[in-house]
């Protein structure tokens, strides 16, 4: 029979959302988090209309376009001389191609969100606090099926045997954010900024809530196994320095002697299985953490949420997870394969860097636009 009651391990967007999709469809939960309350890390995040689409059906989508920002372009641009080399049209474009929005916006903004709605809805029953080791937390009924939504050190992936297991990419992101009265002319309130340069990157798009700019620079670096979120070091400091030297002053002036700069360490998971075959399932960075390269982690989450609900409220949870993973690995390794293309872009030097600006410059926005459409114009199933 299909599933009546889940467990779902993690209160973060995949977990929070999982548990709307369920109440959608008539099904209650259980949701366990660690932490004692669910202030969110991290600053901003762009909601492509694949993930928007899904909040739509999911009712929240409505509260989140009063709160954040429609750019109306996603540009590229050269961080040595700032020359615009290509840009995707987005705004009432997105809308009218993709048949929903392209947000940006703070992740905090996102999660609470998605909170209050899970708060709202008498399907849903969250406990703050819960630490889950080996034996799954009581909650109000027994489950039919248990969710690891925990993130990519998800312990609940330990209970499936050859699960995917976490490791250091080999790319570091420097994070901080910019005042509107600090920010140079070359950023603007209306698009999101990929600034191109060799062996790094920066994006840049801003944000209704603070009145500012988000500012991501990503570039090869090397951290210490586990480490996570904090202050850059003297060396970090250094390697940020040295790889954004030769970049426009307007860029590197940028990040010379601030103090706000965090350092994030970027980690991914190999590829492995995400279900036992029985009643345990992993979504979100659990299942398949990726790089931001191509700015899908969140929505991939969304998105894992909203399908395994449709197959788990329709068919024995055995094979409905066994349905799901086959069903979303597929695109999950394209999104992999399209987000090592774009870093090798992004990062690109010497003749393939001369190569790959004059192919963004003669490429039209339409033209710019179809290569997303696999991505943007995907509908979850549901």
């Amino acid at each position: 029979m299909p599933v009546e009651h889940a467990a779902i391990i993690g209160a973060g967007i995949a977990g929070l959302t999982a548990a709307l999709a369920l109440a959608k469809r008539g099904i209650s939960s259980d949701i366990f988090e660690q932490a004692p309350d669910l202030a969110e890390v991290g600053a901003g995040l762009q909601l492509s209309p694949n993930a928007s689409r899904v909040l739509a059906e999911l009712g929240v989508l409505d509260g989140l376009t009063k709160l954040w920002l429609e750019p109306q372009s996603i540009r590229l641009i050269s961080g040595s001389s700032l020359r615009e080399l290509a840009a995707v049209p987005a705004g009432n474009f997105a809308r009218n191609r993709w048949g929903a929005p392209y947000g940006v916006l703070h992740r905090k903004t996102l999660q609470k969100a998605l909170l209050d709605a899970v708060v709202a809805n008498p399907l849903c029953s969250l406990h703050l606090g819960i630490r889950f080791e080996s034996d799954l937390p009581q909650g109000r009924r027994p489950a039919d099926v248990t969710i690891g939504a925990d993130g990519v050190w998800s312990r609940l992936r330990q209970a499936i045997p050859d699960a995917p297991a976490p490791r250091f990419s080999g790319n570091v992101a420097f994070r901080f954010t910019l005042a509107e009265a600090e920010a140079p002319g070359f950023l603007n309130r209306t698009s999101v900024s990929a600034l191109l340069g060799s062996s790094a990157h920066m994006v840049c798009y801003p944000l209704k809530e603070t009145d500012g700019f988000n500012m991501v620079a990503i570039t090869a670096g090397n951290i210490a196994p586990q480490a996570w979120l904090g202050q850059p070091t003297q060396a970090q400091q250094e390697l940020l320095q040295s790889r954004f030297r030769r970049w426009h002053p307007a860029i590197s002036g940028l990040l010379t002697g601030r103090k706000d700069i965090t350092f994030w360490p970027l980690f991914e998971t190999t590829v492995g299985k995400w279900q036992d075959g029985n009643k345990t399932v992993l979504i979100g960075d659990a299942a398949h953490a990726m790089m931001p390269f191509a700015a899908q982690g969140a929505a991939m989450a969304i998105e894992d949420a909203f399908e395994l609900s449709a197959f788990l409220a329709t068919r024995p949870v055995g094979e409905a997870i066994a349905l799901f993973e086959r069903h979303r690995m597929p695109r999950i390794a394209k999104l992999r394969q399209r987000g090592a293309f774009n870093r090798f872009a992004y990062h690109a030097s010497g003749p393939i860097r001369l190569g790959r600006d004059i192919v963004l410059s003669l490429k039209p926005p339409q033209s710019l636009a179809a290569d997303l459409d696999w991505i943007y114009g995907y509908r979850a199933i549901g």
